[in-house]
This record gives structure tokens, C-alpha cells and sequence, in this order.
């Protein structure tokens, strides 16, 4: 090996104290490689430079068998992954390596996850006041596009707990748009189980979706300092293609995890927690990941984002964290799961930055309004019908009642990615389709068709003896 020697002083888990000659000090996020007892080789990325010689550095695969006193060599420079375009239909792990078994990539060029000077120029675009004219991505799938819709360059936050579907609404997603648009998928996986990813790889084989996408893994198996780095390499490898001009969908399960990740280095580092228990550089590591998450006058970069919510407490301090940068979230409600409507999107807790009138028109943004005060008014009636039964609301009230029960019904729908699961063949609706159906409810003419013809169905012609 060539570069700095240096020499191993301690290890905490998946960090690092390696002691350099002063004069041959390594730089922030240089690559340092260790040797194990049995000749593993260790990949580390120094983080942080303590008095007087000390590099402390983060493992991005296993410190098992690494030894005190054992050697180690600076290779002078950063952690680097092939660029994207060589990449389509291939599996990495967090150092840009084949996990997939089908032999080594062929690319010279090469970028680093850590690009100070890229993001330096990302952040000056932006503050010359780069405008772009709103371009909605239509998913199919009416709960989204009619009440928190997609638009290129944007960041759409999936929040919920433990399964509640916030990865099998992400894969309804990633079919639904790359069937349907131009463009590449680079999806990270950070932090989730081996299965999720495993079901994942086959579901793009089975659609046909894996030549056009690039998986990025870094599995709770693995260690903290892989879990967290991934999300930077599968950024670095989006940005590659972005800056080839081509447009980028970006998809990450889970961001919590990422956030994750960086509190358990943050306890290894030493460092002193918050007052919420959470890393002190939690607001920093969440910004400094999603500002590189941005558009460009040639391409933009369009964000999903799966986020864990412990507990279903949505005032999380990492949860918070994330909703600082995102331009819309859809809440999963843990209520609408134990009545069995998919996708169980809360539309009362959810939002989105695009609902108004100048960005989407006037007439999807109407019918998004009456929804939403359907919906409010139902919660309300819930209770006291709860209490006191539905027969004693008056007229006007038991209408919106039942009409907003028709609503929630029609925005469930079977998903693409579900089918073998319930048995009932997916559907794509378009935006049209789905404001059009809206329309029909709110109105009235559908008030003589019974709110079970509305569970579970695509458009609003599937329901059966209406009077339209």
C-alpha cells in the first residue's frame, strides 16, 4: 500500500483512532485501509483531527480482528464510486462495489460521496435566485396526486410507523412513474432489512424497472458508518447523472435510519448528546444531505423519502428535523390501517407546498379544498355519531357524513406492487379521472350508491348502478 503509514491506537466499534506522523496528517474524508489479523482488508474515512496526530475515522465494513498497535495506510484521497451512467441495472454496497453477483464494474471515471466544492456551486445556483416553473410527476395514484402532488425537483417526505406501508407505497411510486416517464431511479437503501431489499431487487426484475435504476444498500446488518455513508454515496452517484443532463428520481428508505446511524457515531465520537438524546449534529448531517438534493437548469433531482416515525409521534426531534426540507409529506395513519384503507394516507395531517391555485389550477385546487373540508367535518361528526348515532345528525350534516365515508373510499386503490399479496389487479388513475370522480361526490350524484361500491376501485365509472 502507498501513502501515509499510520498506526492504530483504539477502536470503538465502528470507530477508529489511527496516530500519523504529524507532517503526513490525512484530510477530512480521506480514505484510510487497515489490515485484520486474518488479512481483511478495512476501509475507514477520517472525520475528525484531535490533538496533536490523532485521525479519528469511521469503518464502512466490519473493525472485527483490527488490533492495537496493527498499521494502517492514508491513500490520499476520497471515498470514490463509479459514476451513474455506467451503473444502470446493478446492486452496490457503500463503497460503489457489485453486492449483485454479476461481476465487476467496468467505469474509469470516478466521483467522490464528498464533493465540498460541488455543493459550494449547488448552493450559489440557488442563491441567484434560480426560479423553476412547477412540472407535476403524476403517480396514478389519486390520494397523492389529488392532495400532496409530485413536482420535478421536489422533496416528498412518506412518513409512518413500524407497517404501516411506507416502503410498498414507495415501490407503487417508482413503478408507477418510471413505467410512465423518462429518466433514471437511483434508490438508496439505508438502514432497512435484508428481505425489503431482496423483494425489492426481484419486483424491478419482474416489472422490467432494473434497467433504468441503480440500487445503493446499506442494510441494518452492516455497520453504522455504512449505514450512514450510504445515503451520500447514492446521492454522489444521482448527481453524476444529473450532471450528464439527464433527469433523476431519487428514493431512499429511510431516512430516519440515516439520522440514525449518525447518533450511534455521534456516541462513539464522544460526542454529548442533546437534551432530546439525539447527536448535536442532527440538524447539520440532515441539511447537508438534502441541500445536494436539488434542481439545476440541465436536470433536477425529484426526492422520496421514506421516514420512520418512532412511536407514531410525529414531533420526533429527527422527524422534525427531515420536515424542514421537504416540499410535501404524506402521513401514513396507523387508524386508516385498522380500517383497512390503502394506501393509508392521513389527507388531515398530510400537505404539500404545490395545493394553490397559481401552481396547479384552479379546479384541482377547489376540488383538493372540499375534500380536505369533508374530511374535517367528518372527524368532527365521528364523535358525537360514535356517541349518539348517525340518525341524530341533521340533514346537511348526515350528507357530508356519508359523502365524506364515499371519499375515503374512493381514494383507496389496489397497487401495482400489492397484487400478489390481496389478489385484486393494480390500477393506474389518472389525475383527471380523479378529480372527475371527486367532482361527482361532493355534488351529489352519487349519493344513491352504497360507500362499500366505493372501496378498492380505480376510476369512477367501475362503481356499479350510480346515477351519474
Amino acid at each position: 500500500m502507498d501513502g501515509a503509514k499510520g498506526t492504530i491506537i483504539a477502536v470503538y466499534g465502528s470507530v477508529v483512532d489511527v496516530q500519523f506522523d504529524i507532517k503526513n496528517l490525512p484530510t477530512m474524508y480521506e480514505v484510510v485501509k487497515g489490515i485484520t489479523f486474518d488479512g481483511t482488508e478495512v476501509i475507514m474515512e477520517v472525520v475528525e483531527h484531535q490533538d496533536p496526530n490523532i485521525c479519528r475515522c469511521i469503518a464502512l465494513n466490519s473493525t472485527y480482528g483490527l488490533t492495537r498497535n496493527s498499521v494502517c495506510f492514508a491513500t490520499g484521497k476520497p471515498l470514490s464510486v463509479p459514476e451513474g451512467d455506467k451503473l444502470y441495472g446493478r446492486v452496490l454496497n457503500v463503497l460503489g462495489e457489485p453486492i449483485d453477483g454479476k461481476g465487476k464494474i467496468d467505469s474509469p471515471a470516478i466521483v467522490p460521496i464528498h464533493n465540498p466544492h460541488k455543493s459550494a456551486e449547488r448552493r450559489q445556483f440557488l442563491a441567484e435566485g434560480a426560479k423553476f416553473k412547477f412540472e407535476m410527476m403524476e403517480t396514478g395514484i389519486k390520494v397523492i396526486d389529488l392532495l400532496s402532488p409530485l413536482g420535478k425537483g421536489s422533496k416528498t417526505g412518506i412518513l409512518g410507523g413500524a407497517g404501516l406501508g411506507k416502503t410498498i407505497l414507495i415501490l407503487e411510486i417508482i413503478h408507477n412513474i418510471i413505467t410512465k416517464a423518462r429518466g433514471s431511479c437511483v434508490f438508496a437503501g439505508v438502514g432497512e432489512r435484508i428481505r425489503e431489499g431482496n423483494e425489492l431487487y426481484f419486483e424491478f426484475i419482474r416489472t422490467g424497472l432494473l434497467n433504468r435504476s441503480i440500487m445503493v444498500f446499506g442494510q441494518m446488518n452492516e455497520s453504522s458508518g455504512a449505514r450512514f455513508e450510504t445515503a451520500h454515496t447514492a446521492v454522489a452517484i444521482a448527481e453524476s447523472i444529473q450532471d450528464k443532463g439527464e433527469e433523476v428520481l431519487f428514493f431512499m428508505d429511510n431516512v430516519f435510519r440515516f439520522a440514525q446511524a449518525g447518533s450511534e457515531l455521534s456516541a462513539l465520537l464522544g460526542r454529548i448528546p442533546s437534551e432530546t438524546g439525539y447527536q448535536p449534529t442532527l440538524m447539520s448531517e440532515i441539511s447537508e444531505l438534502h441541500e445536494r438534493i436539488r434542481s439545476l437548469p440541465k436536470a433536477a433531482i425529484t426526492a422520496v423519502e421514506a421516514i420512520y416515525v418512532p412511536a407514531d409521534d410525529l414531533t420526533d426531534p429527527a422527524v422534525v428535523a427531515i420536515f424542514a426540507h421537504l416540499n410535501s409529506t404524506i402521513v401514513l395513519s396507523r387508524d386508516y390501517v385498522q380500517r383497512g384503507l390503502y394506501p393509508a394516507v392521513d389527507t388531515l395531517q398530510s400537505s404539500s407546498g404545490f395545493i394553490d391555485p397559481n401552481t396547479i389550477g384552479r379546479r384541482h385546487f377547489d376540488v383538493a379544498q372540499e375534500v380536505i373540508r369533508h374530511f374535517q367535518k367528518f372527524q368532527d361528526l365521528q364523535r358525537i355519531v360514535s356517541i349518539i348515532g348517525k340518525e341524530e345528525l341533521s340533514k346537511q350534516e348526515r350528507t357530508i357524513f356519508e359523502r365524506a365515508r364515499k371519499l375515503q373510499n374512493f381514494l383507496t386503490q389496489p397497487f401495482f406492487t400489492g397484487e400478489m399479496y390481496i389478489g385484486i389487479k393494480g390500477v393506474y388513475v389518472t389525475l383527471e379521472e380523479t378529480i372527475s370522480g371527486c367532482e361527482k361526490i361532493l355534488s351529489g350524484r352519487m349519493d344513491s350508491v352504497p360507500e362499500d361500491k366505493f372501496y378498492m376501485i380505480g376510476t369512477i365509472a367501475q362503481t356499479e348502478g350510480q346515477n351519474v
